[in-house]
């Protein structure tokens, strides 16, 4: 696959900023071709004034970014947009000021994200902390069923997927990915190699894909200094022991998309932990793909590669050979890529 950058600019002009802070954005392209991003933005991550927050790109240019999502008096955090088959879009999103409390909320959009509704209670009642998607998009299967890719972040990290046979109406819960932890010092440094081994609190916020044989399969921000994996032959419900890919990542957030060809492009910070710790510089961050069902993957380009935080893709398909590509920049912005890409 060759790619070249037709596009890269920030979504929010400095006039039109609300916020201090912003992070953890998503996209969707709709049918007319118009884009829609969302992120969270406050003073800080985890500050009782975050929002989610949204704007579209129509005609090349960015609206100015307005309330989707609003809980009063707690925090707000990593909106997923979706979208159903007649066109409604889904804003995911969570609420709460710690992690392991968090709530999964959704709100609707009828007229192509322009405005939403009310939010509601993904799963009302639910303690877990971590239903539906926790960061990337959810992905829809061959018979139509969606899935969530899904995470827990408690004393130890676990992720799972949230599956839907309804057009997202009602979800339950597969199976916990299985992961052989290995401890959590983070100052073993050097041991024997075994791929199924992770040092660390474990996996979480996958991004998923479907193969052409149906079989469905996962790639796993993990504590380990690498990106795992794990597959499915049961359309989601239960997963494989994690494995390690050899692919670095210092613990950051990564997302995958499947192009019209069946290529893979995935977006990350290929960069391992520091010694010592279990993270690492977000930056640079990179544009990969792979042509064998995420076996290897070659690095394209990198869209950043100074000094800061430069971090949490989100990526999709789009448009005629296209590859949309949102991502935050050092807290402070959204950037929006488009790449064109050649098979």
């Amino acid at each position: 696959m060759k790619v070249k950058k037709i596009t890269q600019e920030f979504i929010i002009k400095e006039e039109n900023k609300p916020f201090d802070s912003c992070h953890a954005s998503t996209l969707i392209q709709t049918a007319d071709g118009i884009v829609v991003a969302a992120w969270f933005g406050g003073s800080r991550e985890k500050g009782p004034d975050v929002d989610i927050w949204v704007s579209r790109r129509v005609d090349g240019q960015w609206e100015a970014p307005r309330v989707a999502a609003r809980v009063w008096g707690t925090a707000m955090w990593n909106p997923v947009l979706f979208q159903k088959l007649d066109g409604t879009i889904l804003l995911f999103f969570k609420v709460g000021a710690t992690i392991p409390a968090w709530k999964t909320y959704f709100a609707e959009s009828y007229d192509g994200g322009v405005t939403f509704t009310a939010p509601r209670e993904l799963v009302p009642g639910d303690e877990t902390g971590g239903r539906g998607p926790v960061k990337n998009k959810p992905i829809r299967l061959k018979d139509g069923t969606v899935l969530a890719p899904a995470s827990l972040e408690g004393e130890i990290w676990d992720a799972f997927v949230d599956i839907s046979t309804d057009d997202c109406a009602t979800w339950e819960m597969s199976s916990l990915v299985p992961v052989r932890r290995a401890g959590t010092d983070s100052r073993v440094m050097h041991r024997p190699y075994d791929r199924l081994l992770l040092f660390g609190k474990g996996v979480i916020q996958p991004t998923l894909w479907q193969d052409h044989a149906g079989e469905v399969h996962m790639l796993l921000r993990s504590t380990g200094s690498r990106i795992f994996r794990s597959d499915s032959a049961d359309g989601g419900r239960t997963w494989c022991t994690a494995y390690d890919t050899g692919i670095y990542n210092n613990n950051s957030g990564i997302d995958l998309a499947c192009m019209q060809n069946g290529d893979l492009v995935l977006v990350y910070n290929p960069r391992e932990n520091l010694p010592g710790t279990f993270n690492g510089p977000r930056t640079p961050l990179t544009v990969a793909a792979s042509k064998d069902n995420g076996d290897t993957f070659t690095d394209l380009l990198d869209l950043e590669t100074g000094e800061g935080a430069y971090c949490y893709p989100a990526v999709i398909c789009g448009d005629r050979n296209e590859i949309l590509i949102t991502y935050t920049w050092q807290r402070m912005n959204i950037v929006f890529c488009r790449l064109e890409y050649e098979d």
